[in-house]
C-alpha cells in the first residue's frame, strides 16, 4: 500500500513519530510515497528528519502558534489573527496537497496533527483514506484529565482536533498508557512510535541533565540555574538559528542545536531531563527509565494537558515555571515505571499495522 504523509511543522515530536511509523511501513512492505511538512516560521525542518525519512518532502505554509517576544508563551487570539491574514497562502497549499495526492495516488493519507490536512480531506474529498494520529486525541477519550478551569482553552484544543481530523475514517490518539477505545467516536488509543534507536540505547546512569528547549527563550532560566548551581553538568539542545551547532559555556553547561542521535545519547545516559512538556521526549525518557520535569508552555494548554497525563502515569512531575532544581529535588523519590511503560510501547508496530490496513 502507498501512504503519504502529512506532518506539523511545529516542535519535534509529529517529526519523530513519523519517522517511526515510516519504519514499521516499509518493514511490513509498504510504501511512502511523500510527504508534506506544514512549515514553521520559528523552526526549521531537523537534518535527521531530512536524512532519514527517505523520500521527498515538500514545505507548505501551513498555520502554526505565535508566541511572545521571548519565543515562551503561545498567544491565541494573535495565532487566529495570523491564520486568518494568512488565508491566501493556505489556499495556495490546500492546492499543492491536492496535486501530489493526485500525482501519488496514495490509498492511506496519515495526518499528523496539520491543521491543513483535515481543511484538505474535508474540502477535496480524496479516494484514500484518511487517519489521524496525535496524542492530542486523547482529550477527547471520557477518561482524561484536564488542568483545572481553563474552558475557554478546552474547548479551543477541542475545535482544533475537530478541525484537524475533519472526515476521519480512524482517529489514532497517542497514549503514555492503555485505555480503552471509543469506536462510536472512531477513537482509538494507541501505544507511542517510538524509533527503533531509542529502544536499542544503551542505557546508563551520567552525572549529567539533559534539557530540551522547545522554545529558546527559556535559555535565561538555564542559565541563572548554572548560576546558581554550577557544579550541576547540563547538556541542553535547541533550535536557536543564531547559535552555533555547540556552544561550550563552561565544563558544566554546554548548547547543542538539535541533532537526533547525540540528543537520545544523552539522553540514555542523563539522571534525569527537563522539557516543555511534548509528548515525544516524555515518551523516549520513560522507556529509558530518566525522571522528568515538564514545564508547560505559557498559554500551550495542550502541553498542560501533556504534563497532568505524564504524570498520571508516572513519567515525574510538572512545574509552571522553568525551575531546574525542582527536578533535583525529585530525583531521590521517582518510582521507575520503564518495565510497564516498554510492555505498552514495544506493541506499537503490531497495533498499527492492523490499524492501518
Amino acid at each position: 500500500m502507498k501512504y503519504l504523509f502529512i506532518i506539523q511543522g511545529e516542535g519535534r515530536g509529529h517529526m519523530t513519530q513519523a519517522l517511526s511509523m515510516s519504519q514499521i511501513l516499509r518493514e511490513a512492505g509498504h510504501e511512502i510515497c511523500g510527504v508534506v511538512i506544514g512549515k514553521s516560521e520559528r523552526r526549521q525542518v531537523p537534518q535527521f528528519f531530512i536524512d532519514k525519512i527517505g523520500t521527498e518532502i515538500e514545505l507548505l505554509e501551513s498555520p502554526n502558534f505565535v508566541t511572545d517576544k521571548k519565543q515562551k508563551s503561545v498567544k491565541p487570539v494573535k495565532t487566529i489573527i495570523h491564520a486568518v491574514l494568512g488565508s491566501k497562502k493556505y489556499i495556495r497549499s490546500l492546492n499543492r496537497i491536492h496535486a501530489i495526492v493526485e500525482e501519488h495516488e496514495p490509498d492511506i493519507i496519515i495526518n499528523f496533527y496539520d491543521f491543513l490536512g483535515g481543511i484538505y480531506n474535508f474540502l477535496k474529498r480524496p479516494k484514500a483514506k484518511f487517519i489521524c494520529l496525535a496524542h492530542q486525541f486523547l482529550i477527547d477519550h471520557p477518561e482524561f484529565d484536564f488542568p483545572p478551569k481553563r474552558k475557554l482553552d478546552k474547548a479551543s484544543l477541542q475545535i482544533g482536533n475537530k478541525i484537524v481530523s475533519l472526515g476521519a475514517d480512524r482517529i489514532l490518539a497517542l497514549s503514555f498508557q492503555p485505555f480503552d477505545n471509543v469506536e462510536q467516536e472512531k477513537l482509538f488509543v494507541v501505544p507511542p512510535l517510538l524509533r527503533r534507536e531509542v529502544c536499542q540505547l544503551k542505557v546508563s546512569q551520567g552525572d549529567h541533565l539533559l534539557v530540551y528547549m522547545l522554545n529558546p527563550g527559556y535559555s535565561t532560566e538555564v542559565d541563572q540555574f548554572h548560576q546558581k548551581f554550577p557544579s550541576e553538568k547540563l547538556h541542553c539542545f535547541w533550535d536557536k538559528k543564531d547559535a552555533p551547532e555547540t556552544l561550550v559555556v563552561d565544563d558544566h553547561l554546554t548548547y547543542h542545536q538539535l541533532n537526533d542521535e547525540k540528543f537520545i545519547e544523552k539522553m540514555a545516559s542523563s539522571k534525569g531531563y527537563v522539557t516543555t512538556a511534548g509528548f515525544e521526549s516524555v515518551c523516549e525518557a520513560m522507556y529509558l527509565g530518566k525522571p522528568v520535569l515538564m514545564v508547560p508552555v505559557q498559554g500551550h494548554y495542550e502541553q498542560a494537558c501533556n504534563a497532568i497525563d505524564a504524570k498520571k502515569a508516572g513519567a515525574g512531575i510538572y512545574s509552571d515555571a522553568f525551575e531546574i532544581e525542582k527536578l533535583i529535588n525529585y530525583l531521590p523519590r521517582h518510582k521507575d515505571v520503564s518495565n510497564s511503560f516498554r510492555s505498552w510501547a514495544d506493541q506499537a508496530p503490531d497495533v498499527f499495522l492492523k490499524m492501518l490496513s
